[in-house]
């Protein structure tokens, strides 16, 4: 019983100095010191957070020693642990037991990036995130996987770099050349308008050739000569410019020669076939007629459309000074209201609106039919310019295809040079006609000797004007030796002339 009772101890029978009692106490140290040392060597291990296992691994005795710490890496926090650290009593704990002295059979293992991914942001307050450098076991294990074969990775990854900086690269590089390739495109566009746009031209030129000024044609029946040379094979057509074709005629009585000029479209012109998209413009051909000077008698005669017609009796010269708007006449058939006759008198309009002209183009029937190619007419004696009788016909020309459409158009040129070459005023038109030429050319010589008279004043202040810019210009003695001869001048002028006489 008494050895049962020796084997219960009471806890305070600990505090008695009884010799049993240091044993007791050293047993219980030293389980606590045990304790100790595994709760140490859990928050040395590497995935305890916020810490490193590489710092700790140190020995204390290189505490007071300059530490190796690498680049770009801040320090971690002290530990706060009041209780002494187990490597004082026992040394180090078994898991962090230095490596090897040879580094090649103990490679050293990079330790695990798992720690940053539990990084508690908490225990850093005030530590601004773009200072933080990147893990040094990041950087070691790029290391190690570039040694243990990771280059095959790391090229996998160059090249996926590489691609997408070619992708994002590719649209910046094509954005540098937009304007190259814009003004690239604008003149491989405007090149193959141009010879496509002067062909276009051509043809039409050629097939209104083709048409009236062929053999047995109506200018071939008309003129004896046709073309710009003496010979028959000489060319119908001169080309002045891609757009711009002329016709020349001679051999027929009343008239010196004629001339066709064809102002065609700029199809060529790329700007101006997109203008004329906007602005829509018509292929013209222009006759003028020169006639002699002994077969067109005092005629001043205009038809165009009436809009067209009031423009040319404000513009025209001829038409200003000589002729007026002619009212439709009563008690007979007359020109279609789309169009306007101007004339110097109402006798020289109806003789050359006959009724031959008016059933063939100026009626109102046959001008719906034949006449929506017509422009414009215009015959005057006192056309400025070196021929002063001559006959104008305007007329719009329609595509290669429908050049008949103003055959009766054309038949008008040679109609009106025989009319108007044979064409005789009466006493009465011919009287009125007289006195307004002369009125006329009265008013033209006092506006030349006005212009003469303001040429001559002209010159005269302009030779003054240099004189006072001469005398500026001059210095103070030869400005007063210049009024001393000029005042011996005056001088000499007041003295009286004495005659001197011989005497016998």
């Amino acid at each position: 019983m008494a050895k049962s009772r020796s084997l219960f101890i009471s806890p305070l029978s600990l505090l008695r100095p009884t010799g049993d009692a240091f044993l007791y106490i050293f047993a219980l140290l030293f389980i606590f010191s045990l304790l100790l040392h595994h709760l140490s060597a859990a928050a040395a291990h590497p995935h305890f957070e916020g810490f490193d296992a590489d710092d700790d691994d140190l020995p204390l005795e290189d505490s007071n020693h300059e530490q190796v710490v690498p680049p770009l890496r801040s320090p971690p926090p002290p530990i706060s642990l009041s209780t002494s650290t187990p490597e004082s009593h026992h040394g180090p704990p078994e898991s962090q037991i230095q490596p090897d002295r040879n580094p090649s059979s103990n490679p050293v293992k990079s330790p695990s990036t798992a720690s940053f991914e539990y990084w508690d942001e908490d225990e850093f307050e005030g530590i601004p995130q773009d200072l933080v450098p990147p893990p040094e076991s990041e950087v070691k294990q790029e290391s190690s996987e570039s040694s243990t074969g990771g280059d095959s990775d790391l090229g996998h990854l160059g090249n996926t770099e590489d691609s997408n900086k070619s992708d994002v690269r590719f649209p910046k590089k094509l954005s540098y050349y937009t304007v190259e390739i814009l003004c690239v495109s604008f003149l491989i566009m405007f090149t193959v308008n141009y010879f496509t746009g002067k062909r276009e031209n051509e043809n039409l030129a050629l097939a209104w050739a083709s048409k009236f000024a062929a053999k047995d044609s109506i200018f071939e029946k008309n003129f004896s000569l046709l073309g710009v040379g003496e010979t028959d094979d000489s060319p119908l057509l001169l080309q002045e410019g891609q757009n711009v074709f002329k016709f020349y005629a001679s051999g027929r009585r009343f008239c010196s020669g004629l001339l066709a000029t064809m102002e065609l479209k700029s199809r060529h012109d790329l700007i101006s076939k997109l203008y004329n998209m906007v602005v829509p413009c018509k292929d013209e051909i222009t006759f003028e007629v020169y006639m002699n000077d002994d077969a067109m008698d005092q005629v001043i005669f205009a038809l165009a459309r009436k809009k067209l017609a009031k423009t040319m009796q404000k513009e025209m010269k001829d038409l200003q000074r000589f002729a007026g708007l002619v009212a439709p006449p009563s008690g007979r058939k007359w020109v279609t209201e789309e169009l306007q006759v101007v004339s110097e008198s109402k006798e020289v309009a109806g003789d050359l609106i006959n009724d031959v002209v008016l059933d063939q183009v100026f009626g109102e029937k046959a001008f719906e039919k034949f006449g929506k190619l017509f422009i414009s007419m215009h015959f005057s004696d006192q056309q400025s310019g070196s021929s002063k009788k001559i006959l104008v016909f305007k007329f719009a020309l329609p595509d290669a295809n429908h050049m008949v459409d103003m055959t009766r158009l054309v038949a008008l040129v040679p109609y009106y040079i025989d009319l108007v070459g044979r064409y005789k005023l009466s006493l009465h038109a011919r009287t009125k006609t007289e006195a307004a030429r002369a009125k006329v050319a009265q008013e033209i010589y006092k506006e030349i000797q006005n212009a003469r008279q303001e040429a001559l004043q002209k010159k005269k202040a302009d030779q003054r004007k240099k004189l006072e810019e001469a005398e500026a210009k001059l210095s103070a003695e030869a400005l007063r030796k210049k009024e001393a001869k000029e005042h011996f001048r005056q001088m000499k002028k007041a003295m009286p002339k004495i005659k001197m006489s011989r005497s016998g």
